[in-house]
């Protein structure tokens, strides 16, 4: 499996995960889990689709195994992430130290995309051939 794939598939269930949520929510009129249903969409539906495109324009990075570890491991920095902050918004505050390692494991997924952001382009799948004639 490919990056991208990963980044997709998982994207679609947080996705689904989220409006889950959104839809007990209202459903109970409690809207205390805003924040970790806000945390999951953006992290797991949004970050992790705009993850796949990134990865599927770039086939050599996409098939690396260093991609699928940064994949993993903002997915699971996600989850863990989600459970403690809806734990603390409903008073278990015991769950904050779960909530900031989670918040390192995350951010150590954001550094390692920004490596491959950053290194130089060697691996970007070309685009469209754009063939020019002259005019007559």
């Amino acid at each position: 499996m490919h990056a991208s794939s990963l980044s997709f598939r998982l994207a679609v269930l947080f996705v689904i995960a989220g409006m889950a949520m959104g839809i007990g929510m209202a459903m109970t009129q409690n809207h205390a889990l805003m924040p970790a249903h806000a945390h999951l969409n953006l992290l797991g539906w949004v970050s992790l689709f705009l993850f796949g495109i990134y990865y599927e324009r770039r086939p050599t990075l996409d098939t690396s195994r260093l991609a699928m570890i940064q994949v993993v491991l903002w997915s699971l920095g996600t989850v863990a992430l989600t459970v403690a902050v809806s734990a603390i918004h409903l008073g278990y505050h015991a769950a904050e130290p779960i909530a900031a390692l989670a918040s390192l494991v995350v951010l150590a997924a954001m550094i390692l995309f920004a490596y491959f952001v950053f290194r130089p382009e060697r691996d970007v799948a070309p685009g469209p051939a754009v063939h020019l004639s002259p005019a007559e």
